[in-house]
């Protein structure tokens, strides 16, 4: 069983963060959905990025660091979209998290990042929030590191494949991403 915290989108806590978490569950892991949005979501990306301009950055990092307090170390970090942009705030304070799941978006490796821990990203191909110029520096810094790294790419996927109320979504790579993320966690 592992102990996960996963970060919602720029679209605010939604559906298909709940519903992930609940299928997480299902497979015997106990998740926590923190809402860094204060119950606000947003219909687009666009009005997404005015909402975090409107409650501030650090705020949303605080509201993540603040749920991570009562969690093990060994927490895994998930992020969807956005959500990666949480764990690369966060990731340099927690060096032993139990493993990264980075869904829709990259996050840069911290400098702390211990040899040998698994990183999964998972993301459409083309992607505007996993360039290949990300994913490269990504692949690059996780082999300096000797950083366990998967990439799984979804050719023809949207952005938000895996959310079934977006215009994204792609049951097929929504489906292999979740299964690959259950033996990420097994």
């Amino acid at each position: 069983m592992a102990h996960i915290a996963l970060f919602h989108s720029v679209l605010g806590l939604r559906p298909v963060e709940l519903l992930a978490a609940e299928r997480l569950r299902r497979a015997g892991h106990e998740v926590v959905t923190p809402d860094l949005f204060g119950r606000q979501t947003a219909a687009t990306v666009d009005k997404g990025f005015q909402l975090i301009e409107r409650i501030g950055w650090e705020t949303v990092a605080d509201r993540a660091r603040h749920t991570l307090r009562g969690m093990p170390d060994g927490t895994v970090l998930t992020g969807i979209s956005m959500g990666a942009g949480v764990i690369a705030e966060l990731w340099p304070e927690r060096p032993d998290t139990a493993g990264v799941l980075l869904l829709h978006a990259t996050a840069p490796l911290p400098a702390s990042v211990r040899p040998g821990l698994r990183v999964q990203l998972h993301a459409a191909e083309p992607d505007d929030f996993a360039p290949p110029e990300h994913v490269a520096a990504l692949r690059r810094a996780a082999a300096q590191k000797r950083t366990q790294l998967e990439i799984f790419r979804y050719p023809g996927a949207g952005h938000f494949y895996t959310d079934l109320e977006l215009p994204d979504h792609d049951p097929n790579a929504a489906e292999l991403t979740w299964h690959r993320v259950l033996d990420f966690l097994g």
